[in-house]
């Protein structure tokens, strides 16, 4: 026959008690009852303790409960300082479990909590007491204690170049060495005697008030623990604060703690010192990564002239263009090198550059149409880091890079609008602030920009800023298309034949006399660039050495449009009339076809040109089909 535990009654004294008390049911993992005293300890309702799992109130200490448990069960009462509940605000209690097993209603067992934090303050304040308790006599054993080290030690605290003080348990000071006194301003006989934490320590660096109990130094004569604190300050007489390095241990005497001797030093200097380093190791780290990315650029240089070896030519035209070069390279006008796609303005500024009296700094290149509208800035200026989403270090800008060279605005047509006022002020105050930086930098830098459009157009239209154009077009260089310069065809194929069988790896086929008069029959709408392109061609399709020039349009006679209303004999159109004739042609065909260019009805077919052809002299004469379907 199974018998009943009697029912639980715990009485008054459970429900009063002053001491924190449980009753578990390890078998059940359960806190049964827990009266207000326990509630108030662990930070919960007492209606909310009960019933609750005991390993919910430890979490993760399920074997470390076990252990207590069996421990009880097996000798009738049990202590650890093992378990650590956690309050119901979430911080973990440092407590003493004692357990004991209710006989009359096993398995439940009565535990009862003690705070240890509480419990080693009440053994300070008692020290404290019997310290008081003492009298005279015990203080005045203690005065001669610090009064016999100072003295023993009189040589040490004078010589010492670190500040010296020793305070007694109640933080008074006993004594303080010259070095001290020099530092914190007060002479010994004023801080004798005086609550040195009050006195020199009694505020944070950040200015908030620093609480007796929270201090280093006097926690070394509560605990018995030497203490060394690197991240404080003190306060001098005249209410500066300078920080300090200082290490707190603490002087016994018979087993007991009478105070603590503090060395401290000013690290104000070294800490200066650590600054002023970190500033030269990131002005380093900023001058390695110019230096970098200028390697970067005279690597590209050196490539990018051992593939041309320079301008290449011995028509009028190209000697009208060096005799340019050789005017205005020795000064540092800006120059603004107009010209078709494929015409070699990339050449000409790099030809500016070294003839000038910065060719031993980099010449830095921006292609504007590659740069995406939103990093305009940060690629024209830099940015320091954290100065927006994804800026996780400092970047040098293009002018930073080019400060004593040269810098080679490529397609600067293309820069926004709204970012040409940024540019311009720069040219103009030869100043500039990183993104993110209130550091204004001065800069040195000689501009040669280049675009194949036609700005003053562009000014008209309101897409170029009328100003800029102006400080831009100082010294304009035109650069000559190749249909204006057929002598030239010759050389320049015969240049770039060379490079292709060197880059191919392959024996330099022949270009003939009859290859010679076919290139220079051509109109080349692409220029330099798409003569480089059709030479590379053939020498991959060489046969047995002789050059494989595989383009209908060499070949083929030019097609005819319906001839134009005839000129008097004498009216020969200029390059720009020329350029405004081919530009209004085109524009009339796109419109008619829509912007069509590629197939049948398109505009290509309209105008009698093949339809690569075409889209090369739309990208030539900057015509932007949606612009202009969009204002029919």
């Amino acid at each position: 026959m199974l018998s009943v535990p009697a029912p639980l009654n715990l009485g008054l004294a459970f429900r009063e008690s002053r001491e924190p008390m449980l009753v578990l049911d390890p078998d059940q993992d359960r806190v049964v009852e827990a009266n207000p005293a326990a509630a108030d300890l662990l930070g919960y309702d007492s209606a909310v303790l009960r019933g609750m799992p005991a390993s919910v109130l430890h979490p993760g200490q399920l074997p470390t409960l076990i252990v207590f448990t069996q421990a009880v069960q097996a000798k009738g009462r049990w202590w650890t300082h093992a378990l650590t509940p956690r309050h119901g605000e979430g911080k973990t209690l440092r407590l003493e479990y004692a357990g004991s097993l209710l006989l009359s209603h096993a398995p439940l067992m009565l535990v009862t909590l003690a705070d240890l934090d509480a419990r080693r303050r009440r053994q300070v304040d008692a020290q404290a007491d019997a310290h008081m308790r003492a009298g005279l006599s015990e203080w005045q054993r203690m005065e001669r204690i610090f009064r016999d080290l100072e003295r023993e030690n009189q040589l040490i605290l004078r010589a010492a170049g670190e500040g010296i003080y020793g305070v007694n348990a109640d933080g008074v000071t006993t004594f303080v060495n010259p070095a001290a006194e020099r530092m914190l301003g007060w002479s010994a006989a004023d801080l004798v005697g005086r609550d040195m934490h009050a006195t020199v320590h009694h505020t944070h660096p950040n200015g908030a008030h620093y609480h007796h109990h929270d201090c280093p130094i006097y926690a070394a004569f509560r605990d018995g623990a030497v203490h060394q604190v690197d991240t404080e300050v003190f306060w001098r007489r005249d209410g500066r604060a300078f920080p300090v390095e200082y290490t707190s241990t603490p002087i016994r005497d018979r087993g007991r703690l009478l105070g603590a001797v503090i060395v401290f030093r000013d690290i104000g200097p070294r800490r200066e010192a650590d600054e002023r380093l970190r500033q030269a190791l990131a002005e380093v780290d900023s001058l390695r990564e110019r230096l970098e990315l200028e390697n970067a650029y005279l690597k590209e240089e050196i490539r990018l002239e051992s593939h041309h070896q320079g301008i290449i030519g011995r028509s009028p035209a190209i000697e009208a263009t060096l005799r340019q070069i050789d005017v205005v390279a020795g000064t540092d006008a800006t120059v603004l090198v107009t010209g078709e796609s494929g015409t070699g303005k990339e050449l000409i500024a790099r030809a500016i550059h070294e003839a000038s009296r910065r060719s031993d700094r980099p010449l830095i290149r921006v292609n504007c149409a590659a740069v995406p509208r939103e990093l305009f800035e940060s690629e024209f200026f830099g940015h320091a880091r954290g100065a927006f989403t994804g800026a996780v270090r400092d970047r040098v800008g293009r002018f930073e890079l080019a400060d004593g060279g040269t810098l080679f605005l490529d397609e600067v047509g293309e820069i926004p609008i709204d970012l040409q006022g940024k540019l311009l002020r720069v040219l103009q105050e030869r100043s500039f602030e990183r993104i993110g930086e209130e550091r204004t930098r001065a800069v040195d830098v000689r501009l040669i920009a280049a675009t194949n459009r036609d700005l003053r157009d562009e000014v008209r239209r309101g897409r170029f800023r009328e100003d800029l154009y102006f400080r831009l077009n100082v010294f304009p260089i035109a650069a000559s298309p190749l249909r204006e310069r057929p002598e030239d065809i010759p050389l320049i194929a015969q240049h770039f034949l060379k490079g292709a069988a060197r880059r191919l790896n392959i024996a330099e086929p022949r270009l003939t006399e009859g290859d010679a008069r076919r290139l220079s029959r051509y109109a080349w709408p692409g220029n330099v660039r798409e003569l480089e392109n059709v030479i590379e061609r053939g020498a991959i399709l060489a046969v047995r050495g002789r050059l494989h020039l595989d383009l209908p349009e060499i070949d083929a006679p030019p097609r005819h449009r319906e001839p134009a209303p005839a000129e008097p004999a004498l009216a020969v159109p200029t390059e720009t009339e020329r350029r405004a004739r081919d530009r209004a042609e085109i524009e009339a065909a796109l419109v008619l076809t829509g912007g069509k260019i590629f197939g049948q009805g398109g505009a290509a077919e309209r105008l009698g040109l093949r339809p690569t052809t075409l889209a090369s002299r739309i990208k030539a004469l900057g015509i932007n089909r949606r612009d202009l379907l969009n204002h029919r």
